[in-house]
């Protein structure tokens, strides 16, 4: 059953509500109907609810938005019970409701910011997107503005293992009332100016360790034979079975991209006069790190903050911080 307040937008709007489902039948001729009405119920009625809460006066403008998304989203097979990934129904479901007075003022805005963010972080390989949600969640009792709400989105999709929006990121952070930037950042009692210099110039911030990224792609990973790498300075180029990709790493995670057999031949070959590699152990600096492969044939490139490791007997890169 859905709430009151739905219920009674709906009987009210008989005829618009139906007639903008009717158009999108013709739009998308394989909508289910069954699955729109149980996304009405799973995903529409929360935030439905929680807008009479907030603005009682500003419900109906609400319903109408979501409704017509709700609609394109199904239509697509990016919302309801049989949904590409289920992530942006729990999205509408249990995020957006905790963004009600934005949605009074702006839900179309809202809607398409979560619903395009939902979509993008379940499509980057090795994203994390219940941590985004998690994070936006925290944060949503201090977003006071749709621009507010779309960088601190940008902040946590970064976190979550978006690795490539850094840049684009830490500026839409300075963006942001430094409470507010501070929280994104789980990190309430620092100052923001002191955390965003020290972002800016360690992309390992938090993360000594580093990561390993890749493996096999007859396992579902993504290098067909074990990679080779090269440094750029913002990630590095990798060849594998004759194609090439540029990898972005830091401390919240790893993407691949496409690049081109041009990129790799202009790419770095060289390291650091830090970094030493005798047999299976990698030293940096004072540091000493022994590797989980056969001595021999181990390659090592390093751009400006990262060491990248390959071998042979490998499909995956181990990457290190070089501070």
């Amino acid at each position: 059953m859905i709430s009151p307040a739905f219920a009674s937008i709906l009987a009210s709007g008989r005829a618009q509500f139906n007639a903008r489902a009717v158009e999108a039948r013709r739009r998308f001729p394989s909508l289910d109907m069954a699955a729109f009405g149980a996304f009405l119920h799973d995903g529409v009625d929360p935030l439905v609810v929680a807008v009479a809460a907030a603005a009682p006066e500003r419900v109906g403008g609400a319903t109408l938005a979501a409704y017509d998304m709700a609609l394109e989203l199904v239509g697509h097979g990016l919302a309801g019970p049989a949904a590409k990934n289920p992530f942006l129904n729990s999205v509408w479901r249990e995020l957006a409701p905790q963004f009600s007075s934005l949605l009074a003022t702006a839900p179309v805005e809202v809607l398409g910011m979560l619903s395009n963010a939902a979509t993008h972080l379940c499509a980057v390989a090795g994203a994390r997107p219940a941590q985004w949600q998690t994070g936006m969640a925290a944060v949503a009792p201090q977003v006071g503005s749709v621009a507010q709400l779309r960088a601190v989105g940008q902040v946590l999709a970064w976190r979550a293992g978006v690795a490539h929006f850094r840049q684009g990121a830490l500026a839409a952070a300075d963006t942001l009332p430094p409470a507010l930037a501070l929280a994104a950042f789980d990190e309430p009692g620092a100052q923001w100016p002191q955390v965003h210099a020290q972002l800016m110039a360690n992309p390992w911030r938090g993360n000594a360790e580093g990561r390993e990224f890749g493996s096999f792609s007859g396992l579902g990973g993504a290098f067909g034979t074990p990679p080779q790498v090269r440094a750029t300075k913002d990630g590095f180029v990798v060849r594998s079975a004759e194609r090439h990709y540029l990898l972005v790493a830091d401390a919240y995670g790893a993407v691949l991209h496409s690049a081109t057999a041009q990129e790799f031949a202009q790419a770095q070959t060289g390291t650091p006069s830090a970094v030493r590699l005798d047999g299976a152990t990698v030293h940096i600096g004072a540091r000493s790190i022994v590797l989980d492969v056969p001595a021999g044939d181990v390659a090592i490139a390093a751009n400006a903050h990262t060491l990248a490791i390959t071998s042979p007997w490998t499909h995956a890169i181990r990457l290190l911080p070089l501070a």
